[in-house]
């Protein structure tokens, strides 16, 4: 995309230089004082952003540079009008100072900007945790904003992140924080004490960090990686899903297998449903670990581990509250010699009354247990220690936190998971430094590859440019043969001169394709590419030449203005209008 935005920036100065020098501009008179007589050719810059304010971004981006020119029908001179405004200031230094030309001397950065488990309390990551369903919308929402390119939404009951790829850093960050406080009625004053900004590398570093499990409660654990192939899945299909940032969830899911296969960090660390099982059985004497009664509300993919784990701990029987029982079904087919018995939702409280640990892993977004419903349940014996025990691994809670002021009952949530976690701790540090040093070398491939998008426009430059001149001289051969000229004779020599033009370029466009994986070979393909560049001079006519240069003139007008449309990559969705004076100066 840098090389691309470069291009479009350099030919811009250069068109209005050619005009400069042709006509020197000072100053641009008021209306008044002028006549068409008197006047001479006047230039003014502007970037079409006071015109479209509700536009989704001034610069880059769909429809970012504005640069609008046209030809007065009594002089023919070129003229830009500035919406709404007059400026003193030359049509030079107005390019050099505008936010379309800032925007081109930076590459777009990947920010993530979000809070988890080790920054906010689950009360506030339940106000911003967004349902799968929802996550195409917040995309959309999201890449509505000026500065926002693409977007990613990482949603989970440990964390809610936003991954953006934004064109300012400084202003993707603001818009990121705007959105979220919107979303989740959270002052952006208060939500700032709890989020992280990461950006380029050190995000890159962190979502890979996030897919090997390393960020979890519990190391190593592989639900998460299953939720990062999850975004994958859901973000294939939208539009602002881009190429930066897809490529980035799908180089965190290729790290995450890799960690997990080359440090064996999986080996003792498990998901958040297993170690709510083992908190749970911490906190039962251990003569009743395998007596208690067990209730699963919910049963999703949580509530499925959880009964996995609870009968890989000895548990042979539990009930199981669900909405239908389809569910349940085919849990109890898959995990056989167990009892499992079912129960529908409205049953819960009577189902609760009877249990001594009450697991809840539902997508309900209110309360499932009040202190009120909690109070009126018969009290648990004393073998099981006299406490009834709430394990909430839900996101939004389904267990409200009151009911731990009982003297019969006690809540514990995912915060609580913590404590499973503290166990075996200096083998988890071995393994996350080994899983640190090849998520270093996942980073420098991706930063990389990133690097190695900048030739993507230059070989369509080139292709584009070299196609001209074949297309041209093919015509030109057609012309002076005559017009009777037999369809395969004429298809022959069209393959003669493709063929010829692809074994030209086949050595400039190798040295021009680059993986990525090596830093020494990445250095010297940006060399061919800025080589290439001046060789043919694409940074000029690279992005006007034959099919990219698209003039368009109005049907049946005799005197149009002439709109001519430069396009850049797919990636970047540059689009530029320049005038017929500009394109004559060519």
């Amino acid at each position: 995309m840098a090389a691309a935005t470069g291009s479009v920036a350099t030919f811009a100065r250069k068109m209005i230089d050619a005009s400069l020098l042709c006509n020197p501009i000072s100053s641009v008179p008021s209306s008044s004082s002028s006549s068409p007589s008197q006047s001479s050719p006047q230039l003014s810059f502007f970037d079409g952003r006071s015109s479209s304010g509700r536009r989704r971004r001034a610069g880059l981006g769909r429809a970012r540079l504005n640069l609008r020119c046209e030809v007065r029908a009594e002089d023919k001179k070129a003229v830009v009008v500035e919406n709404s405004r007059v400026s003193s200031i030359s049509a030079l230094e107005q390019l050099k100072l505008s936010a379309g030309d800032r925007y081109t001397r930076e590459r777009s950065s990947i920010i993530v900007v979000g809070l988890s488990v080790h920054t906010a309390p689950v009360e506030m990551r339940e106000k911003l945790a967004i349902p799968e369903a929802e996550w195409p919308r917040a995309i959309e929402e999201l890449c509505s904003f000026h500065h926002i390119e693409e977007a990613a939404v990482l949603s989970t009951c440990n964390r809610m992140e936003i991954y953006v790829l934004a064109l300012s850093w400084h202003s993707g960050i603001r818009e990121v924080t705007e959105w979220m406080a919107k979303k989740s009625g959270i002052p952006a004053s208060e939500l700032r004490q709890h989020l992280f900004l990461l950006r380029d590398n050190d995000a890159t570093q962190h979502i890979f960090e996030v897919a090997a499990g390393l960020d979890s409660l519990v190391l190593g654990e592989g639900q998460i990686l299953a939720q990062v192939k999850q975004v994958v899945k859901v973000g294939e299909g939208v539009v602002n899903f881009g190429r930066n940032i897809g490529g980035l969830f799908k180089h965190a899911i290729s790290v995450g297998k890799r960690v997990r296969t080359e440090t064996n960090i999986s080996a003792g660390a498990v998901s958040v449903s297993s170690a709510a099982v083992e908190l749970a059985l911490m906190k039962l004497p251990e003569s009743s670990a395998t007596t208690a009664r067990m209730l699963v509300v919910g049963a999703g993919k949580m509530g499925k581990l959880v009964i996995k784990h609870l009968v890989a701990k000895g548990c042979t029987k539990m009930v199981v509250v669900n909405r239908s029982e389809e569910r349940v079904a085919a849990i109890r087919d898959e995990i056989k010699d167990i009892e499992i018995i079912y129960k529908p939702l409205t049953e819960m409280l009577n189902c609760a009354a009877e249990a001594d640990v009450v697991f809840t892993s539902t997508a309900s977004e209110s309360l499932l247990f009040y202190k009120d419903n909690v109070e009126s349940l018969p009290s648990v014996g004393q073998e099981v220690g006299g406490l009834r025990l709430f394990i909430d691994i839900s996101v939004p809670r389904n267990v409200g936190a009151c009911i731990s002021k009982l003297q019969s009952a006690r809540v514990y949530n995912v915060d609580d998971l913590k404590e499973v976690v503290e166990a075996n701790k200096e083998d988890r540090h071995r393994k996350a430094m080994e899983a640190q040093a090849i998520i270093g070398e996942e980073a420098k491939q991706f930063e990389a590859w990133r690097d190695s998008l900048e030739t993507v426009p230059t070989i369509k430059n080139l292709r584009a440019f070299v196609e001209g001149i074949r297309v041209a001289e093919l015509e030109k051969c057609f012309s002076r043969m005559g017009d009777d000229i037999p369809a395969k004779t004429k298809k022959a020599v069209e393959n003669l001169s493709r063929g010829i033009m692809n074994k030209v370029l086949h050595g400039p466009m190798q040295h021009l394709r680059c993986d990525g994986s090596d830093c020494r070979t990445l250095s010297e393909t940006l060399e061919n590419m800025h080589a290439i560049n001046r060789m043919f001079d694409l940074e000029t006519r690279g992005p006007s030449w034959n099919k990219r240069f698209n003039p368009r003139w109005p049907k049946n007008d005799p005197n149009p203005t002439t709109s001519i449309q430069i396009r850049g990559d797919n990636s970047s969705s540059f689009f530029t209008n320049l005038t017929t004076p500009l394109f004559q100066v060519l």
